[in-house]
């Protein structure tokens, strides 16, 4: 077996975060690094870095990812990777889990109800592949025991750093760099609000393409003041026939949700992530929660589903539209929930996490 070397591998399946951490590795350290990308992944990383770029998916790349995955001493992931099933890394490998989401309304992992519904084959393998993780990056400690639990290790260690990501919604320069890159693409974005929903992604309902919201009264209602910005799953955008441009845009080809948060007025959303970084701007999140029940039964949340959401709860279209009349929002519950789900992301999450690594003495503890 190839001896370990003074190596870093960062396997990217999100990006984001990946994209945010190598911005400090290359600040803070001279560590040479390669980065992995997993299908999924569409970020450009070499506009980032001149530092290798591997594709996951393919043949001889693949088996010069495995080599770097050998031989790196740090190893970074921000999902399930499956192929660490197959490897035994060595002791002193510190493998590092960059998780996608800042909090957690639904369950994961092997917390996930349909993990119970997997083969015994299949469960030993997930639960190897997370059992090679030996760090996870934590922005609060309400996340702590939701990560012990999804990845089945009590004492999985916590890097307390915040989440690098984050780090965009405490630099207004680069906020604004954003915006305006955003409104020269879509310029009624500097006349009206903008609304945008985005839904979690269902893998129970992807046959039903339908947008939930009644777009029809949505424009009568808000057409004077709002537009309507739509992240769509592919499947939804494929049957998707715009009867309202200039008042509602399909935005799904910016990738990068939070560059959409910015511009964003009113948030809609469901069991996502998304309000856990939505909430450092201090903006008004409505909860669109119109299958509640099944989807309490299909995936579960970590706590009550209403005492835990920052905003009103609607289940259909005219709820939706009467609370938007109203504009009664709780901004200060709002704040709240970002300080407590935020707890360690400060605007230094990135740098912050690269101390902790390769800085002797730095791990928080």
């Amino acid at each position: 077996m190839s001896p370990l070397q003074q190596k870093t591998t960062l396997v990217a399946t999100f990006g984001d975060n990946i994209a945010y951490t190598i911005r400090a590795l290359e600040k803070e350290t001279n560590e040479r690094f390669v980065i992995v990308k997993m299908p999924k992944c569409d970020i450009p990383f070499s506009e980032i870095t001149t530092h290798q770029v591997l594709d996951f998916k393919a043949p001889v790349q693949w088996l010069k990812s495995i080599y770097h995955l050998a031989t790196s001493r740090v190893i970074f992931v921000d999902n399930y990777l499956g192929i660490l099933a197959k490897m035994n890394l060595k002791p002193q490998v510190m493998c590092i889990q960059l998780w996608h989401a800042a909090g957690a309304i639904k369950r994961f992992g092997l917390e996930d109800p349909a993990f119970q519904t997997r083969s015994d084959h299949a469960k030993q393998r997930i639960q190897t592949a997370y059992q090679r993780i030996t760090h996870i990056v934590c922005g609060s400690e309400k996340m702590t025991p939701i990560f012990q639990k999804s990845f089945g290790n009590p004492e999985l260690a916590v890097l307390r750093t915040g989440i690098p990501r984050t780090d965009f919604f405490f630099h207004p320069i680069e906020m604004k760099s954003v915006q305006l890159v955003l409104q020269r693409k879509y310029p009624v974005t500097s006349e009206k609000k903008i609304v945008l929903y985005a839904p979690t992604f269902r893998d129970y309902d992807i046959v039903h393409s339908h947008i939930p919201i009644d777009v029809n009264k949505f424009c009568e209602a808000f057409c004077d003041d709002y537009v309507l910005f739509l992240r769509l799953h592919p499947a939804i955008k494929h049957d998707f026939h715009n009867k309202y441009p200039g008042i509602v845009y399909d935005v799904s080809d910016v990738k990068d949700v939070s560059k959409l948060l910015v511009l964003t007025d009113i948030l809609i959303t469901d069991y996502s992530s998304i309000p856990f970084e939505f909430a450092l701007l201090e903006r008004p999140i409505i909860f669109f929660a119109y299958d509640l029940a099944e989807y309490q039964q299909t995936r579960g949340f970590w706590q009550d589903y209403e005492t835990l959401v920052p905003g009103p709860i609607v289940t259909n279209s005219a709820d939706l539209i009467r609370v938007m009349h109203q504009a009664d929002y709780d901004m200060e519950r709002i704040r709240q929930f970002a300080e407590e789900w935020n707890q360690y992301s400060d605007g230094n999450s990135s740098e912050n996490l690269i101390k902790a690594v390769y800085f002797k003495g730095s791990i928080p503890g």
